[in-house]
């Protein structure tokens, strides 16, 4: 379960993340220049340059919050009568939260529809580890997902080197890029990425 869990939301949130950056091309062009800059002349990126891409970190921050991979999380069980914004939730409800809508919230976001790293540079205290409301893709509390520092880690590490050792274009014949979301639990693309990655040239 773990291993199914973790391989299909983390290779979601990439794809999802990839999608964003190939449909705004000024945003690949600041990603690939930082990625460039922080990696130098050496040949691969380390875990300890990702530490020093903030843009890159934004990125996957505002892919997940316009795309978390289980948009209705995981159903929870009330364990006692309690009362929630002046609604009775009786003991044994279960309870669904809905991230995705949470998170194009227009009372909490600038622009909710729209692809902004930015906003996470202007306020880097909002991050994705459970402690604001407005921005849960992993859930939240001790029942939140265990495997949130290896997704992280794995997507962020992924879209640097991608992001470093190529360009991207859409394929021949192509004129935008498909964003059509599959019906799931798990929400992934309709239809596959199909993209032209040519090697960087430096």
């Amino acid at each position: 379960d773990m291993f199914g869990a973790g391989t299909d939301t983390t290779y979601t949130a990439l794809e999802w993340t990839l999608a964003e950056v190939f449909r705004h091309p000024e945003i690949m062009k600041k990603l690939q220049n930082e990625v460039t800059q922080v990696v130098g002349s050496k040949l691969n990126v380390t875990e300890d340059d990702i530490e020093k891409m903030p843009y890159l970190k934004a990125v996957m921050k505002e892919s997940l919050r316009l795309h978390p991979p289980i948009p209705l999380l995981i159903p929870r069980e009330s364990t006692q009568d309690t009362k929630v914004m002046g609604y009775h939730i009786a003991a044994r409800t279960q309870v669904i939260i809905n991230a995705w809508t949470i998170a194009r919230d227009p009372t909490h976001w600038e622009n909710p529809e729209e692809f902004n790293p930015e906003r996470f540079l202007k306020n880097t205290a909002v991050d994705f580890r459970g402690l604001n409301f407005e921005f849960i893709p992993f859930g939240s509390g001790r029942r939140g997902c265990p495997g949130i520092t290896f997704a992280i880690a794995v997507n962020e590490l992924a879209l640097a080197k991608l992001m470093l050792n190529f360009d991207f274009a859409l394929p021949v014949g192509a004129k935008d890029w498909d964003m059509t979301e599959a019906v799931g639990s798990t929400v992934h693309k309709k239809n596959p990425l199909l993209v032209v990655a040519t090697p960087r040239s430096f």
